[in-house]
């Protein structure tokens, strides 16, 4: 068994009839809505509620690229981690596995920018949240 490192994060997810386009298979946009359901999980899993009352991430880009299809009733194990932070922005890793057999079905890197919600402008991501996420320090 594999041990997650403690930057990542990981859920499984069951594939139910919404989910499906006209030809029966995950649609495109569900799985963007995937990526950012993981994402702020993830966030919302490593913060407290200080942190989250003071920050929010905004998109600035989303690239997928489609491997497999998954289908109707297919668990599918979602991992992410975050690679790297600069600045005001992060660029986090989606994978998505078709869970029995582990084949991959997606791979996603958004870049995210942190703001402050008393402004909505971009602000510097403070150590606080850098060092949960890079508990080890920045990954390559």
């Amino acid at each position: 068994m594999q041990i997650p490192h403690p930057g990542h994060f990981e859920k499984i997810i069951e594939v139910k009839e919404p989910h499906l386009d006209l030809m029966n298979h995950v649609n495109n946009v569900q799985y963007v809505q995937w990526v950012q359901d993981i994402a702020e999980a993830h966030w919302n899993n490593l913060t407290n509620t200080k942190i989250q009352e003071k920050y929010a991430w905004v998109v600035m880009k989303h690239t997928i690229l489609y491997k497999a299809p998954a289908f109707l009733g297919d668990k599918i194990q979602l991992k992410t981690h975050v690679k790297k932070s600069k600045g005001a922005t992060s660029v986090r890793i989606v994978k998505m596995y078709e869970l029995t057999s582990q084949r991959l079905l997606i791979e996603a890197e958004t870049n995210w920018c942190l703001l402050l919600k008393e402004t909505l402008r971009p602000c510097r991501i403070p150590d606080e949240i850098t060092s949960l996420f890079h508990p080890f320090g920045m990954e390559e």
